[in-house]
């Protein structure tokens, strides 16, 4: 294909996507790229190039450094509504002296994810993942309150995602246009009358899938057992119902963002959908959903500092309707993502 020869020169001789000290940094060029593969974390780097308008060897080696650097990762991972799952939003409160090595034991169990330090550096965020209802009580219940140091946990039942997941922070900057993401956007998943049931190999894939989703099909046919063709025909039965989706790991620092906030909001019945489908669309929101509990509004923000979180919570969420009562916690450290278990950099995405 015809590639386009500034993104060439740039991306060969310059060295785009680089800045000193070794770090790599993100371009416009790159923020495109990062929206192609939020979009469809599979998709070939020939699709992507093609409608990104350069060369499949550009997408390729600007993916590869960025990969290479820790500084862009796509993660295949399992969509809890389609397995049946249970998430729950655990709030736990510690001594200081204990709070690391409580959030670190959080982070090392499996069915645990995006595991923060807040505020004064004495609560712990995470999200939990239960089979179901009759498994939901094994950490909650029983686990953490006897866990030395710890003097209090709260527990809130994700009823509804407003934006999350497959959905980006990305999906809101405008990097790609409307006719760019429609050439590259899969099909909407169709999910089952029943949840999806897993199969050993199916854990093996999606172990495979949460340390690199873009992993060759001959790695993912070694770690399941199946050949090539099976592991492609399992892929698209898991993407159909919506078991498997692509989410991608980036620093947010690169692009302008360096405070993230949890925000806990009480908002009217009535009104808690009209609420969160507007946070939803807010560009500073990177999660959204509905839980249980007083505050049954919960959503993840991302500013460029304090001064914008003052600025989105006095316009923005000031703004939302049926909004009773407000809580806010900054995050100070990042422990634990979405994939497996790795020490995020500060400022990493969501």
């Amino acid at each position: 294909m015809k590639s386009d020869g500034k993104s060439e020169a740039a991306d060969r001789g310059s060295g785009a996507g680089a800045v000193p000290g070794g770090r790599t940094g993100f371009d416009e060029l790159d923020h495109r790229l990062i929206h192609a593969l939020q979009l469809d974390g599979r998709a070939p780097f020939s699709r992507i190039a093609a409608v990104l308008g350069v060369s499949d060897q550009t997408v390729a080696r600007r993916y590869t450094r960025h990969r290479t650097h820790g500084a862009l990762k796509v993660l295949g991972l399992p969509g809890a509504q389609a397995l049946g799952e249970v998430q729950w939003l655990v709030r736990v409160q510690c001594t200081p002296d204990a709070a690391v090595a409580v959030a670190e034991a959080l982070a090392r169990r499996p069915d645990t994810s995006w595991v923060s330090l807040m505020s004064g550096g004495t609560e712990i965020t995470a999200m939990c993942r239960a089979a179901n209802r009759d498994h939901s009580d094994v950490l909650l219940l029983q686990k953490l309150p006897r866990t030395p140091s710890v003097i209090g946990v709260t527990a809130h039942c994700q009823l509804h995602q407003f934006f999350g997941g497959p959905q980006g922070l990305i999906n809101k900057s405008g990097a790609l246009t409307d006719e760019q993401i429609a050439r590259l956007s899969p099909p909407p998943p169709d999910p089952a009358a029943a949840p999806v049931t897993l199969t050993d190999a199916d854990r093996r894939l999606f172990d495979a899938l949460a340390r690199d989703g873009r992993a060759p099909l001959a790695e993912l046919a070694t770690a399941t057992g199946w050949s090539p063709t099976t592991v492609r025909r399992r892929f698209t039965e898991l993407r159909a119902t919506g078991a498997l989706y692509y989410d991608v790991d980036y620093d947010l620092g690169q692009f302008g963002y360096g405070v993230m906030v949890a925000l806990w909001l009480s908002v009217e019945p009535a009104r808690l959908a009209a609420a969160g489908e507007a946070m939803a669309a807010h560009p500073e929101v990177g999660y959204a959903c509905a839980t249980t509990g007083p505050h049954n509004l919960f959503a993840s923000v991302l500013c460029r500092d304090v001064g914008a979180v003052y600025t989105y919570l006095t316009t923005r969420v000031a703004a939302l309707p049926g909004v009773r009562a407000m809580e806010s916690a900054p995050r100070i450290r990042h422990l634990k993502g979405p994939g497996p278990l790795f020490s995020a950099a500060p400022g990493r995405r969501r």
